[in-house]
C-alpha cells in the first residue's frame, strides 16, 4: 500500500486477470472486442455475451451492466501493468535500461490496442467520464511502484532525485499521460515513451 502526497490511499484492489474466474475472463476480453470493434457507446450487452459465447443473463451474472465491465477492465490494466513495470525497474541492469522498460512495461499491448483500434480512444474517453475514480486508484497504484522504486535507488546513491519519490513518481505518469493523449499512433507513442526516458534517466543519474 501506498500514500501519495495528496492522501490518496492506494490499495491493491486491481483485479488480475490470471486470478479471476474464467468466466469472468472471457466477459472481460469479449468486451474488449467489441470496444475495439464497436465502440464503447454503441456496445451493447447483447454484443458482449454474443462474443463471450453466452447468454445475456449470464453475463449479468458476473457484471451488472457494461460500464461494470468497462471499471473491471481499468482494474485488470492497472493491475498487469503495476507488476509488469516493478519487474523492470527492479531487473538487472543501468538506469537507463530500467526506466525505459519500465516506460515500456507501462505502455504495452492494452496502449498498443488502444491506440491501433478504431475506437480505442473513444473508449478511452468513456473510461475517464464512467471509470474516472478506479483510473486515479490505478495512477495511485502506478506512482507507488515508481515512487518506492525511486526511494530505494536514492537510498543506495543510484540516483539523484530533484524533489521526493513521489514528486518525481508523478512526473512519471504525468508525461507518460501527456504522451499517449498527444499521440497520433502506436509509433508515435514509443517514440515519445522511449524520449522522456532518456531524459528522465539522465537527470535522476547521480553526478
Amino acid at each position: 500500500m501506498s500514500i501519495d502526497k495528496f492522501g490518496i490511499e492506494c490499495q491493491n484492489c486491481a483485479m488480475d486477470m490470471q486470478q479471476i474466474d474464467p468466466k469472468q475472463r472471457n466477459i472481460l476480453e469479449s468486451a474488449w472486442e467489441a470496444f475495439a470493434t464497436y465502440g464503447f457507446r454503441k456496445t451493447s450487452m447483447d454484443d458482449i455475451a454474443k462474443r463471450a459465447g453466452m447468454s445475456r443473463p449470464a453475463v449479468y451474472l458476473h457484471f451488472k451492466n457494461k460500464e461494470a465491465i468497462l471499471k473491471a477492465l481499468i482494474d485488470a490494466y492497472y493491475a498487469e501493468t503495476a507488476r509488469a513495470v516493478h519487474a523492470a525497474l527492479t531487473a538487472d541492469g543501468d538506469l537507463q535500461s530500467k526506466v525505459l522498460n519500465a516506460f515500456d512495461a507501462q505502455g504495452g499491448p492494452a496502449i498498443e490496442a488502444m491506440l491501433s483500434t478504431p475506437h480505442g480512444m473513444e473508449t478511452l474517453e468513456a473510461s475517464m467520464n464512467a471509470a474516472g475514480d478506479h483510473i486515479e486508484a490505478g495512477e495511485c497504484l502506478m506512482r507507488g511502484v515508481y515512487a518506492d522504486w525511486l526511494k530505494d535507488m536514492a537510498a543506495a546513491g543510484l540516483v539523484r532525485l530533484a524533489g521526493t519519490p513521489q514528486d518525481v513518481a508523478r512526473s512519471f505518469c504525468s508525461a507518460m499521460k501527456g504522451v499517449k493523449h498527444t499521440s497520433a499512433d502506436y509509433a508515435a507513442y514509443r517514440s515519445g515513451v522511449r524520449q522522456l526516458a532518456l531524459l528522465f534517466a539522465a537527470a535522476l543519474s547521480p553526478r
